[in-house]
């Protein structure tokens, strides 16, 4: 853990969790040690906040690359354990995932959006195969999570995030991968592990589910 991200858990996670009193449920579903995907629905951009804020170990996730380009930032992303990824398009955005690979093959814990970006609406899209490789590739525990009343905190268009909204994050329990460790990995495969982690998603939040891809967003 970067002396950033300690002295950020030890500081800001405390004021944010006073502030928005998430109620959370399941954490003792997530392994203490070995490599962890938390595969979360995506409603807003505190999710990020959320997740860390509430984990006792610490989260690594994906972020724009755009963001790591100057050096003070570059300095402050990397300690709050940001990975800078390309999703820039083409082949750049089908390697992005690659970037965590590290992070897993060293035993952390990777937070991800199996629908690659925001909800529009609320409901639950499609999620993207990528996320199902990233696990068999690292032989990481995935583990769904589910999160309710984040895109209250902060609307599209506002400026600020809001108080006393009420938030919860339901932790699931590991799926079992078993069936899939020794196969062939293919398109078929990968869709399969995708579609059981979006059930489990779908199960903790009761979110109506879109069978297609949500729309790219900015953030």
């Amino acid at each position: 853990m970067s002396a950033l991200y300690s002295i950020g858990k030890a500081t800001v996670a405390p004021a944010l969790r006073a502030v928005w009193r998430p109620k959370v449920t399941g954490l003792e579903h997530i392994p203490r040690t070995g490599p962890v995907i938390l595969a979360s629905n995506h409603l807003s951009v505190v999710d990020s906040l959320i997740i860390p804020i509430t984990v006792a170990r610490p989260v690594y996730f994906l972020a724009k690359d755009e963001y790591f380009r100057q050096p003070l930032m570059r300095t402050i992303m990397t300690g709050l354990n940001q990975i800078p990824v390309d999703r820039s398009g083409g082949r750049a955005s089908l390697m992005a995932l690659d970037a965590a690979l590290p992070v897993l093959r060293t035993g952390n814990v990777l937070g991800i959006y199996p629908e690659g970006t925001r909800s529009p609406d609320g409901r639950l899209y499609r999620g993207r195969p990528g996320v199902a490789k990233l696990a068999l590739d690292a032989e990481a525990a995935v583990v769904p999570v589910g999160l309710l009343g984040t895109e209250k905190i902060q609307p599209v268009g506002a400026r600020l995030p809001r108080v006393g909204v009420p938030v919860e994050m339901r932790v699931g329990k590991p799926l079992d991968l078993s069936q899939w460790r020794d196969v062939t990995v293919d398109s078929r495969v990968l869709r399969e592990i995708t579609a059981a982690i979006m059930a489990e998603i779908r199960a903790l939040t009761g979110q109506e589910y879109v069978g297609r891809y949500a729309p790219r967003r900015d953030s």
